[in-house]
């Protein structure tokens, strides 16, 4: 078991159940899966940009991403149907644990600049964010990195407000403006 994974179970279930007050244990937010997606716009000019995000990606993520493509033309942007704009990956389970401990404790304080995330969601308990640079994840070889590439990554709960979601994300390590991150004992 991961070690995210055992501190929710043992720790993050108790201190919601607590603040929020739930009647069933079943009502506790859970992270359900996290997904990552780099949108290349370049990918009609250099066609090994493509490749070079599909292998960084796995190397970040530790699954094969797939990579999607336009589903219609749109002549403005130079864009044919069928056109790969950018490569995906979801995870879930021990994966999704195990990349969402690294990307608290050690990605996010390798950021430049880094002072938390918003604290906004979407409204209905998920949580989106974006980072300018894949170079911030120590998997990647930065000898190997042609071109510096963002990334957003998609947390995915069964919360059913922000506030539940953000609670949910600073219990479990998610560093956020303004709020104290909950310490691992």
């Amino acid at each position: 078991m991961s070690r995210l994974k055992k501190r929710y179970k043992d720790q993050v279930k108790q201190e919601l159940q607590k603040k929020f007050n739930y009647q069933n244990p079943m009502n506790i937010p859970v992270l359900k899966k996290i997904v990552i997606n780099m949108g290349i716009a370049e990918a009609s000019k250099d066609k090994n940009l493509i490749q070079a995000c599909v292998n960084e990606l796995a190397v970040i993520s530790g699954q094969k991403p797939i990579i999607t493509k336009a589903k219609k033309a749109i002549s403005n942007f130079k864009l044919r149907e069928g056109q790969a704009i950018g490569v995906k990956v979801t995870l879930r389970g021990k994966r999704m644990y195990e990349f969402a401990d690294r990307f608290f404790t050690i990605v996010s304080p390798r950021i430049h600049d880094f002072r938390g995330f918003p604290t906004k969601g979407d409204g209905r308990g998920n949580y989106t964010l974006g980072i300018d640079d894949q170079q911030v994840f120590p998997e990647i070889n930065l000898d190997e990195v042609k071109k510096t590439q963002g990334m957003n990554m998609t947390f995915v709960t069964t919360a059913v407000n922000d506030e539940e979601c953000i609670e949910l994300l600073r219990q479990l390590g998610l560093p956020f403006k303004n709020l104290p991150i909950a310490v691992a004992a």
